[in-house]
């Protein structure tokens, strides 16, 4: 079994449920007392969210970078982004590790592909949903145009991330949002929905709404089980 290198924290709130995803797949496959190697590097968010306010990618990239270096040194075999915000930096990133860097966007086009799916709505923070890091990677690598909601609900969504969700609260009142927003997206032509930050699937589920959900924690996870197991598809050994 691999070792898999998580650069986390960024909510802990999402790596605690890769933590999850993670030793209860590797349990199932290996049967027992079997889990997950994992080494972890968990940032203070507030030091990320600090960058992310200033528009400081060059000083995320360097402290993902660090960090990153950090888990090699630990012996990771392969490393994951625990975040779908922070993969603007991910090419950056990946290029100064000697380790793959397992893209969330990836594994995530790569299951809508998989499932024919060409108009998902994304859902995520507003750095995810209005710039082209994670939109272009679906469009140049799978043929998938995201499709996001107006910038009110763009707005809802965000602040429900950061405000809530990043901070272990889960509000019906947020839920009912999601799910109308979802709704919306559907009379608008979407076929499926994307949980493009990490947190959502804390809130939502494909239980509560009306179109086929890809959770891209749940995806991300199963993707570094499928590597650590050497399961995995050689086209997502590659990183950024």
């Amino acid at each position: 079994m691999k070792t898999i290198g998580l650069l986390g924290g960024m909510s802990w709130e999402s790596t605690a449920t890769y933590y999850a995803h993670i030793n209860r797949q590797i349990r199932e496959k290996c049967g027992g007392l079997a889990s997950a190697r994992i080494v972890l590097h968990s940032f203070n968010f507030e030091d990320v969210v600090a960058l992310q306010k200033l528009g400081d990618w060059a000083g995320a990239a360097t402290l993902l970078t660090e960090a990153g270096k950090g888990l090699e040194r630990a012996g990771a075999d392969v490393i994951l982004i625990c975040t779908n915000t922070m993969h603007k930096v991910a090419e950056a990133v990946a290029k100064r590790l000697t380790v793959p860097l397992l893209h969330i966007g990836d594994v995530t086009g790569a299951a809508l592909a998989q499932a024919g799916r060409k108009a998902p709505l994304l859902l995520a923070t507003a750095y995810t949903m209005e710039q082209n890091f994670i939109k272009q990677r679906y469009a140049e690598k799978f043929g998938i145009v995201a499709l996001i909601p107006d910038k009110k609900d763009r707005q809802s969504v965000h602040n429900v991330i950061f405000g809530e969700l990043c901070q272990g609260v889960v509000c019906p009142q947020s839920r009912s949002k999601f799910i109308e927003i979802v709704e919306k997206a559907k009379q608008a032509g979407a076929d499926s929905v994307i949980l493009g930050c990490t947190e959502i699937g804390l809130l939502v589920g494909e239980q509560d709404l009306c179109l086929p959900t890809f959770d891209t924690t749940a995806l991300h996870a199963q993707a570094a089980v499928a590597f650590a197991m050497d399961e995995m598809d050689m086209t997502f050994r590659q990183s950024a």
